[in-house]
Parts: C-alpha cells; sequence; structure tokens
C-alpha cells in the first residue's frame, strides 16, 4: 500500500512478470481484494490532512468493516470447510488456502489498528482530549464516577459466577465481557466469573475537565475494574481479561416459506445464536480462565485473536466529539437545486422542465423526500409506487407513503425483508405501511431487489402523466449525507413504462416485455453490458475510436472481467473507478495493457453506479452511450438480483456524467489510489493535488443549474488549500 508515486492519468502497462494470461490466477482474489480495500480505510486514520477526529472515524469504520467481513464472508468460508466444501475461487483458491492468507493480512490489518490508534492517543492528547486509564483517576473523579457507576452502570450489569451451578451466558455478536479470577478476603477460595457489558452502556465516560481545559475520558473497562468490590462484595481481583465476540450473522430462510415475514423472523433469532466466528482476548489472559472461556463457547485456538491495547474500535465513534469542530470536517450544506427554486419549489413542474440529475450529498437528498411528500398532498397524484431497500429508523419517505395511503391514493412499496442486518428494521417498516393502507409486497424469495426506483402517477388534464426517480442509492435520509449518489428524475414516457413494468415483475412475478430503454438484473442488464462491451470491440476493429469509463463498489463477475481483457486487447481504452473489491489485474502486458483502475477514498464514500461507452466517438463525447445503474459488476448484482441499468437520454444530464462527474472522479489525485496488476494498490503522492470531492461541494451540478443554464460549466479545479 503507498510507497510509489501513482499517476493514474500517465500510467504505463505492466510486464506480465508471473501473472499468468490464462487460467484462474488472472483474476485477483475477492475476500484479500476487500481486504486491501479496508487497508486504504485505515491508511485514511493515518493522514495527516484529515481532520483528527474524522482520523479516529475511519478507524473506528475500518473496525465495523471488518467485523461485517468476518460475520458473513469468513463465517462462508469456515462452513465451507467444516462441511468439506473445496470448491475453489475464481482465482483458483481453496475455501482453507482463502482462510489461511485471510488470516494472515488480517492480523497485520489489527496490529495496524492498534498503532494507528496509539498514534492518535497521542495527537488526541495534544489536541486536548485524553483517555485516561484508573491510575490518572483523581480522588474528585473517582467520587463523581462512584455515582455514576451506581446510578448508571450497576443497575444494568449481571455478574455470573462461572461454576457447575450457574451456565455459560451467551453472548452476542459483538458482545464485549469481561473475565475475572477472584480471590474471597476471609478464607480465600477462588471464584472464576463474567461480567458481560451489555450494548447499552458507553464505552467512554466523561470525567471534569482538566485545569486547562483538556476533555478527560475513562474507558469502561477502566470504569468496571475500579468499581468491582461492588459487583463482588468481599471479593480481591487477581486477574482479568477481557474478550469480545464475533457470530456467523448470514440469513437462512426456507425456500417454500409460506409467510415470508414471520420465517424472516425466526430467522433473525437463529442468526443470534450463530456460531462464534471470531473471539478476540485481551493479551496476558489468565490461561485457565481463557481456556474456559473457549471450552465453554466452542471457539477453536484459529479462531482467537490477542490484542496488546484496546478491544473494539467500533466503539471510538463515541469519541467523535461536536463540541470540537475544530477537529471534525468544515461543515457542508447541500445545495438545494436552482431549478426547483426557480419553480417556487415544485418538483414535478422542475420535472416538467426536463431532466434533472441530482448528485447526493453535495446536492440535498431532501429533494428526493419532498419529492414523495408532495405527491402525498398533491390531489391530482392518484398512486405512487416506491422500492424500499435501507431506510432510516424514522422515515420521512416511509412516512409520507402513510400520509398517501391514509388520503386514498393508491400506494405500493416493495420491501426487501433480505436487506442484510436491516431485516429486523424492513419487517417494522412494512407493518407500519400496511397499518396505513399501502399494498407491501415482498419480492422474489431468492433474488433480492436492490432496484431503487419511484413512481408517481399524476392526473393532468385529461391525461396521466408518469414521474420516476431512479437512484443509485439507499432511500436513507441519514446515509445520503456522506454517501455519493446520483437520483435522476425523469418524466419521460418510455421510462416511466418501463418503470411500471418493474414494479408488476417484482409483484407479479410476469417478466417484462417490450421494455422501451431501461436494462434489468437478472433479465437484461449484464447482456446489455457485454453487449455494450462487445460494440466497443467492434469499433476499435473498425478503426473507430474505442472507450470505456465506468464507476461502481465492486468489480468481480468474471464475464465481465474477461470481456474487459478481451476489450483491452483489441485496443479499447478503459477507465475505471472502483471504490472496493477489484477482480480485474489492470495494466499487465497481453492483457490487460489498456486497462487502467483506481479507488477513491474520503470524506464522502463513494457509491454511484455509472457506465460509459463511447458508441464509435471515444470519450468524453456527446453521443457516448451513458447510464446510471443500481447493480456493481458482481454476480450477486447481475444474476440473482432485481437491479436497473438507465440510460440517459436528456443532453444536460449526460454532459453532467461524462465532462463533470466522471471527469473530475479520473483526474482527482488527492484521494485516489491506483492498482496495478500485481493487486497492489498506491497512492498518488505529490502537492497541489485535485480533489473531486472539494470540486464537487464548490460547484452546483449542471442539470439542476435552473435559468443559469449549464453554459458556464465549472472547470475541474476548486479552492486551494
Amino acid at each position: 500500500m503507498g510507497g510509489i508515486n501513482a499517476d493514474f492519468l500517465n500510467s504505463k502497462p505492466a510486464a506480465a512478470q508471473d501473472i499468468p494470461l490464462e487460467g484462474p490466477a488472472r483474476y485477483i482474489n475477492r475476500e484479500l481484494s476487500w481486504l486491501a480495500f479496508n487497508w486504504r480505510v485505515l491508511e485514511e486514520a493515518d493522514n495527516p490532512a484529515v481532520p483528527l477526529l474524522e482520523r479516529v472515524r475511519f478507524l473506528a469504520i475500518s473496525a465495523t468493516n471488518l467485523d461485517e467481513f468476518f460475520t458473513v464472508r469468513v463465517a462462508g468460508l469456515r462452513e465451507m470447510c467444516r462441511e468439506g466444501i473445496g470448491r475453489l475461487s475464481k482465482d483458483g483458491l481453496s475455501p482453507a488456502v482463502q482462510l489461511e492468507k485471510i488470516n494472515l493480512d488480517v492480523r497485520a490489518l489489527m496490529e495496524r489498528q492498534q498503532s494507528t490508534w496509539e498514534a492518535l492517543l497521542l495527537a488526541l492528547s495534544a489536541k486536548g482530549i485524553l483517555i485516561l486509564g484508573a491510575e490518572a483517576v483523581t480522588q474528585a473523579d473517582r467520587q463523581a464516577l462512584s455515582r455514576t457507576f451506581i446510578e448508571q452502570v450497576f443497575p444494568i450489569l449481571t455478574p455470573i459466577a462461572l461454576d457447575p451451578a450457574h451456565p455459560f451466558p451467551f453472548i452476542g455478536s459483538g458482545g464485549f465481557a469481561l473475565a475475572l479470577q477472584l480471590k474471597r478476603k476471609g478464607d480465600k477460595p477462588k471464584l472464576n466469573a463474567l461480567l458481560p457489558v451489555p450494548p447499552q452502556i458507553p464505552r467512554f465516560y466523561r470525567l471534569a475537565d482538566g485545569a486547562n481545559g483538556e476533555m478527560r475520558f475513562l474507558p469502561l473497562e477502566a470504569l468496571l475494574e475500579m468499581f468491582i468490590s461492588q459487583l463482588f462484595p468481599g471479593y480481591k481481583l487477581q486477574g482479568r481479561c477481557a474478550f469480545r465476540v464475533l457470530r456467523d450473522s448470514d440469513l437462512e430462510v426456507e425456500d417454500e416459506a409460506e409467510d415470508l415475514v414471520r420465517e424472516f423472523e425466526t430467522a433473525l433469532k437463529r442468526r443470534k445464536r450463530g456460531k462464534v466466528i471470531r473471539m478476540n482476548f485481551s493479551a496476558g489472559a489468565p490461561p485457565d480462565l481463557k481456556n474456559t472461556i473457549l471450552r465453554e463457547t466452542g471457539v477453536m485456538p484459529d479462531e482467537v485473536i490477542e490484542t496488546e491495547g484496546l478491544i473494539g474500535f467500533d466503539d471510538l465513534s463515541e469519541l467523535i466529539l461536536p463540541a470540537r469542530p475544530d477537529l471534525l470536517w468544515p461543515p457542508f450544506t447541500p445545495r438545494v437545486p436552482e431549478r426547483v427554486q426557480d419553480n417556487g419549489g415544485d418538483i414535478f413542474a422542475a420535472i416538467r422542465q426536463k431532466d434533472m440529475l441530482l448528485h447526493h450529498p453535495y446536492e440535498t437528498f431532501n429533494t428526493v423526500v419532498e419529492f414523495l411528500q408532495q405527491a402525498a398532498r398533491d390531489r391530482d397524484v392518484i398512486a405512487i409506487k416506491q422500492t424500499l431497500y435501507r431506510t432510516s429508523r424514522d422515515s420521512p419517505i416511509v412516512a409520507a407513503l402513510c400520509e398517501a395511503a391514509e388520503a386514498g391514493k393508491s400506494v405500493t412499496a416493495v420491501v426487501e425483508l433480505k436487506a442484510r442486518f436491516d431485516e429486523a428494521a424492513n419487517i417494522r417498516l412494512s407493518r407500519t405501511l400496511e397499518r396505513a393502507g399501502a399494498t407491501v409486497v415482498y419480492g422474489f424469495i431468492d433474488w433480492k431487489t436492490h432496484a431503487k426506483i419511484s413512481t408517481v402517477v399524476r392526473r393532468e388534464g385529461e391525461k396521466l402523466a408518469t414521474y420516476t426517480h431512479f437512484g443509485t442509492g439507499n432511500y436513507h435520509p441519514v446515509t445520503a449525507n456522506f454517501y455519493t449518489d446520483l437520483s435522476l428524475f425523469t418524466c419521460d414516457k418510455a421510462l416511466g413504462r418501463d418503470a411500471t413494468k418493474v414494479f408488476n415483475y417484482v409483484s407479479g412475478y410476469a417478466p417484462p416485455e417490450g421494455l422501451e430503454g431501461l436494462a434489468i438484473a437478472p433479465l437484461t442488464l449484464k447482456t446489455t453490458l457485454l453487449d455494450s462491451i462487445e460494440a466497443e470491440i467492434a469499433h476499435a476493429k473498425a478503426g473507430a475510436p474505442a472507450a470505456i469509463w465506468a464507476k461502481m463498489n465492486a468489480l468481480i463477475e468474471p464475464d465481465i472481467i474477461d470481456a474487459l481483457y478481451s476489450a483491452s486487447g483489441a485496443g479499447v481504452r478503459i477507465d475505471l473507478v472502483v471504490r472496493g473489491i477489484c477482480g480485474l489485474r489492470p495494466g499487465v502486458a497481453g492483457l490487460s495493457e489498456n486497462i487502467r483502475v483506481k479507488s477513491i477514498i474520503g470524506r464522502f464514500l463513494e457509491h454511484s453506479r455509472i457506465a460509459c461507452f463511447g458508441n464509435g466517438y471515444g470519450l468524453p463525447s456527446p453521443k457516448a452511450k451513458v447510464y446510471i445503474s443500481s447493480a456493481d459488476w458482481m454476480g450477486r448484482n447481475l444474476n440473482w438480483r432485481v437491479e436497473t441499468l438507465v440510460p440517459i437520454k436528456n443532453k444536460t444530464v449526460h454532459a453532467q456524467i461524462i465532462e463533470q462527474i466522471m471527469a473530475a472522479n479520473m483526474a482527482d489525485t488527492a484521494q485516489s489510489w491506483v492498482l496495478t496488476g500485481d493487486g497492489q494498490y498506491h497512492r498518488h503522492q505529490g502537492k497541489n493535488l485535485f480533489s473531486c470531492h472539494r470540486f464537487f461541494m464548490e460547484n452546483p451540478s449542471l442539470s439542476g443549474r435552473g435559468a443559469a443554464g449549464a453554459k458556464d460549466a465549472p472547470r475541474l479545479t476548486h479552492a486551494p488549500d
């Protein structure tokens, strides 16, 4: 990671070296590529250009990411090994070999997390934020903490003796606990005990500020150790360790489930008791105490990681302090599209004027919310259809749908119960919608409905007009503040008919016929991409300009990768912005010399999916074919999900995507990592680096500019540092 100067726009192909041009080794391993992504996230915690508390946030994100990786991906590989399934990955590795490589990389990653935290502790201290140990607590602190412990912690804790009379307690995934060795002060019998820590208890406790205004915090472990005598009167602490559990969190649902909601509720209960995948112990744990815990939980030695330092970095999010704005990103307020303002806030009038593409979070997601709120209150709106994959807990979108249903409008909501880790929330919102009178559809049992579509049918004179929103991200007002995504608003009749056919497909299972512009997975999206790549190959062979630009979160689908390799061999210039997993080896002579791949990691999480094909004119060109999509180029998205690939017809939106969004992503040097054929990522080095995030924050998008139009389109520049 890092170490050499990486220039994406001027990169040259490398020799093939030991990379075979045929066979499985032409792919990069999916799991190791994901770990490389999390290394890049962690790197931002070490980046001095990032505000200090945001660096703490990046460390917490890297820990949360790693937990999910274990509970889903590593859990699946472990299960394959247990069942004797030796199926090779696309790059030719068995589950056992993948686990071995993952284990080495993860242990190095977790060691780096600890060293990063040690550096951050020093930096925080220098900025007046102190994380103290019990030895630094004053008598005044102790008196205040005693009240805090008795009033806020003691009532929630349940200490449990470890003996035949007390069954070993169940500790859920992500659960944190202290294991204790105690001796009674009189006759000195030993007592082993557990102190499970409920998630409702904060991990850090604020002490009185220091003499110079320092903000002082005490970790929960130190607080518990200070007041252990309150939990075990008459005993003295002899030894202790902390540990944290991760469990298999994948869901299994019966294919023939008659009541999908009830089946998912049962599956969620099973998931809480999934097999232990990883147990993280504090270093120096008393051996007999540790062995007892491993025996009782059924954890194997290779599932244990010992840690010198803090366990559970995801809890560091508690230290992101609004009271220290000087250590956070400068505040940013998303723009309201000028065209909506020109129309007095009437979103339907703005859409009737022409198609409009919003670039979140630079342009407010509230426009999407208001689109549905206006539809709910508009007497001329008669029907609303909406997909819901992930949304916020008190979603204003769900509230608008309920309001519309209660007002007598026809409301159909496609709720995806299989949205990983949001299943329980989606069950709750589906019941809320049903109570309001909406028709709730759960889609396919085997496929997730991942498409982001909303249609509003409005009576206008003697005709019905369909207003459609297509998104690349979820209808989630909270994550929309830091995920980069695209929202296309259109009243194009053909796209409106296509969107309605998709809803009918999900609710009625009959495959749509005669789609006029939209491509959908699992039916036509993949073939549309492959046909588009093949068309570029034909242009290249005919001597015409041939180019592909694409942006996504992940690229691992082997048929797509092989098609891109073929296109490279034919002379097609291919530039890819892939934030996370990438199974393609770029820049390898004889295989992929015309392919460049970069990843952008920064203040905002890149999430939009875009595909541009030169169409015989090269890129950038107003005659190129441009699409936005809900789908990454992965097997699950292209083969086992309902996804959309939306053609961009409007000239201004077309120019906005090619000349502004994609051009800025290609030109970014401040937040970019370039992938080389050996699977390594290298950060761009230098001064006066261009940040696409800052560019988008400082410049309005083309299609939302209103009366100003797109004549004075901003060039790729931003304010200096």
